[in-house]
């Protein structure tokens, strides 16, 4: 979370008004300036009501396998967007982290 808003204040800090309205990041300045405010691209504002615990082993580890899956996704679908190689960058990083993630959940799955 701290790498993506230092991203996103990197990104807008010297934006003037009318760009910040171009963008179409004026409802979003509105409510919380550049902070990072955590939501899905959708607009909808995160919750815990999105994770998943059953206090099965597998049954969890499995959903953290399809958590990673989907965070690298949405890495991928950025990396599609973006055209900034400094984001590019941070954003690679990031979503090796999620693939090495899965890999780790995976090993631990396979020796339960």
């Amino acid at each position: 979370m701290e790498m993506i808003g230092t991203l996103v204040h990197q990104l807008t800090r010297n934006l003037t008004e009318e760009q910040i309205k171009t963008a179409g990041f004026d409802a979003y300045f509105v409510d919380h300036t550049t902070g990072v405010f955590p939501q899905f691209a959708s607009g909808y504002p995160w919750s815990a009501s999105t994770m998943q615990v059953t206090g099965d082993t597998i049954a969890d580890l499995t959903e953290d396998l399809a958590a990673e899956q989907k965070a690298r996704v949405t890495y991928d679908n950025i990396l599609r967007l973006s055209d900034d190689p400094d984001v590019n960058d941070a954003i690679k990083f990031l979503r090796e982290r999620e693939v090495v993630h899965f890999q780790r959940f995976g090993e631990t799955k396979r020796t339960r």
